[in-house]
């Protein structure tokens, strides 16, 4: 079993990334697989900052990890409960049947 380095982690992340990418770009119906979509790719995004912090030996990569997963749980967040107002109201969460927004 080999060390892992630098391209190990890159290579994970950009698989993770391509993987959120084809999931936005697949489905366009469910919210839900879209915001799951969104938050693998802001992961993917994070597991770089991570390597390349620790492999670097800085330790500014992690700090905007820290700044990333609070915005991510906010989107989360804010996200889910967009949601549950939309699914009372419209009594679905399909993309194609939100097509007009009324005040």
């Amino acid at each position: 079993m080999g060390v892992l380095t630098l391209g190990h982690f890159l290579t994970l992340g950009a698989l993770l990334f391509a993987l959120s990418v084809i999931g936005i770009f697949m489905n366009r119906k469910n919210l839900i697989v879209l915001l799951m979509a969104i938050e693998l790719m802001l992961l993917a995004v994070n597991l770089n900052f991570v390597a390349f912090s620790h492999y670097l030996g800085d330790m500014a990569g992690q700090v905007f990890v820290f700044f990333i997963l609070t915005v991510a749980a906010a989107e989360s967040a804010i996200g889910l409960a967009i949601l549950v107002v939309l699914f009372r109201n419209r009594s679905s969460i399909r993309v194609d049947e939100l097509d007009t927004l009324k005040g």
